[in-house]
Formats: C-alpha cells, sequence, structure tokens
C-alpha cells in the first residue's frame, strides 16, 4: 500500500488509469475526496463494494452498453451545465450580453444533445426509467441513488431545489422526481409550487422523501401536489417497488400532460 499526505486542492494522478484524485476539503477528521475518472472505470463507496459492479463486457447487449453510455454522456453534460449556469450568472453581473447569448447557445446545444442521445437508446431499446433524486445529504443522496441504479433507473441528481430547476431547465423531464423536504436556497413545498406552475413540468411524478411530517410543511398530495410521500427512515425497497410500478420496466413512462 502506498501511503501519501495531501493538503486542501492537491491531486494524486494514476496517469495509466486516467483516474485523478483531488482532496477538496478538510474539516475535522474527515476528508472530502473527489475522483475523476473514465466512464468505464467504475468507482464505488467501501459499503458498495460488495454489490454488484456495472462493467462493460463482450456479452452484454448492446441495448445496455448504450443505456450506460447515455447515463456517462449525461453525467458529463451535468456537471458542464452547472459550470454553465455559474458563469451565466457572473455574466448577468457584468452585463455581457453578447457572452450572454453565446453561453444561451451552449445550453440549447446541451439540451438538444441529450434529447437525441436518450431517442437514440429508446429507439433501440426497451426505455430506461429516468430518476431525478434531489437531497441535500451528499451520503444519503450517493446511497439511494446507487441503489435505484442497481434496480435499473437512470439516476441524475442535485444538491437542492433550485440546482434541481436549473437541472429541469436543460434537460428533458423525468419519468420521477424523488425530493428531500428540508433544503437550503430552495426547499421541497417551494419546489413542488414551482414545478406545478411551470408548463412542460406540472405532469412530473413527484415523490417527498422527509422525515417532516407534510401538514406541518402545508404540502399536499394529489393534484397540484406531490404524487407519493415516504417517511425517513426510508424503506428503500418499498420506494422501488412503488417507482417500478409507476414508471418502471412494463409500466406506461409516458404522463398525459
Amino acid at each position: 500500500m502506498l501511503v501519501l499526505t495531501r493538503k486542501e486542492a492537491e491531486k494524486i494522478l494514476l496517469p495509466t488509469l486516467g483516474v485523478t484524485v483531488e482532496v477538496l476539503r478538510i474539516r475535522g477528521n474527515k476528508a472530502r475526496i473527489g475522483i475523476d475518472a473514465p466512464a468505464e472505470i467504475p468507482v464505488v463507496r467501501q459499503e458498495l463494494s460488495g454489490l454488484k459492479s456495472i462493467e462493460f463486457t463482450a456479452d452484454v447487449p448492446a441495448s445496455v452498453q448504450l443505456s450506460r453510455l447515455l447515463r456517462a454522456v449525461r453525467q458529463r453534460m451535468d456537471r458542464a451545465a452547472l459550470s454553465l449556469n455559474l458563469l451565466h450568472r457572473r455574466l448577468e453581473e457584468c452585463g455581457d450580453s453578447e457572452a450572454l447569448q453565446l453561453v444561451l447557445d451552449v445550453f440549447r446545444e446541451l439540451e438538444s444533445l441529450d434529447r437525441d442521445a436518450g431517442e437514440a437508446v429508446e429507439s433501440s431499446s426497451s426505455p430506461v426509467p429516468r430518476a431525478l433524486l434531489i437531497e441535500d445529504d451528499e451520503n444519503q443522496r450517493e446511497m439511494l441513488g446507487g441503489f435505484l441504479r442497481l434496480n435499473g433507473f437512470d439516476v441524475a441528481s442535485s444538491c437542492d431545489g433550485q440546482d434541481a430547476l436549473d437541472y429541469l431547465s436543460l434537460h428533458a423531464p423525468p419519468d420521477v422526481v424523488l425530493l428531500d423536504m428540508v433544503m437550503p436556497r430552495r426547499d421541497g413545498p417551494s419546489f413542488v409550487r414551482q414545478v406545478r406552475a411551470t408548463e412542460g413540468l406540472s405532469h412530473l411524478k413527484l415523490f417527498a422523501v422527509s422525515g417532516t411530517d407534510p401538514a406541518s410543511l402545508g404540502v399536499t398530495t394529489g393534484v397540484g401536489g406531490i404524487d407519493g410521500w415516504f417517511p425517513k427512515p426510508l424503506d428503500v425497497e418499498h420506494l422501488v417497488q412503488v417507482m417500478t410500478e409507476e414508471v418502471g420496466p412494463g409500466a406506461a413512462l409516458s404522463v398525459a400532460t
């Protein structure tokens, strides 16, 4: 075992594998680590290492490989979109209208690429249900997202309601949205109201995953509110069962507007 000492913002490179490990933040006895690796190299938390890993092999059907490739492409696009959103906000402060238009043009190209890639996969295989997971706790976000992927869902994630709205402005609507209720910047109830009032998003399947009482937040279940409420601590198997019945393989993935 190679043992190294690194400070914040310092990196460890594995050039043969194309992997970069960076120390993002150190607080007390915990360090936040960023890992940039090629899509074909699986990176999992230790507690997930015993689960079935995802690999590209010769005996994997082409449709499955396309779905995994689409997932990898969308993950890279999400990173690009976040950076473009930040750039757009700074350009707004500067009042550079020409540069703002260029950023919007890139947004549209990303949206078009996402749509074309999704259509290509859908035309060659059974649709893979798409879920947007909104959770500000990083550990819970990674664990639940990993469990959903292992159960056949294509998962994108956001750290709060505003981040999720930025995502939805650039991508085709997912089949289902899972959201925490207590989050920074834009919380769950505010996100629900905004989605229900937005043309093209009002039909979204919204499932709340929260330890709070829906009545205390003024959130209704049904038309104009959320479609289901799953309390914490979460029964993930029950959640996946309900999601699969709603939008999983064999279910009708298109929702009438």
